[in-house]
């Protein structure tokens, strides 16, 4: 009785919706289903994280940048132009240099974002302060 306001309030849906139907090798029909996640429950699954992604993306970046430095340099010591290793190395090094340039840019994007926020307070805050002492 007390789980269904939560699951209500969690924006859980009542009953989940058959999404696949597989066939057994004894020709009976198998109904496979999958729970929706809304969005409120990813975001109490995850704590916020999914806000951060920028944050998250920085280490894995870095790993992929140095990886790809180390790569590249195999194989061009070995002087491989062009061969597979090569361009392997050449991939994970742009790959790497393309996540830290999008880590960079959502993390000023949302700096940017924060200070808007902060003046538009701010400039509430004053308002409320100069109708106080009209």
């Amino acid at each position: 009785m007390m789980e269904e306001p939560i699951k209500e309030m969690l924006g859980a849906p009542k009953s989940p919706m058959p999404v696949a139907m597989e066939k057994s090798p004894k020709s009976e029909v198998v109904i496979t289903t999958v729970p929706l996640v809304s969005e409120i429950q990813l975001t109490a699954a995850t704590g916020g994280a999914e806000l951060s992604c920028y944050r998250c993306i920085i280490p894995f970046a870095v790993f992929v940048f140095i990886a790809g430095i180390v790569v590249t340099t195999v194989a061009y010591s070995f002087n491989s132009h062009g061969s597979i290793i090569s361009v392997i190395g050449l991939v994970l090094l742009s790959s790497g240099l393309f996540l830290l340039a999008s880590s960079a840019l959502c993390w000023k994007v949302r700096q940017r974002r924060k200070k808007a926020k902060r003046r538009e307070s701010q400039t509430a805050l004053m308002a409320n302060h100069r109708s106080l002492f009209a």
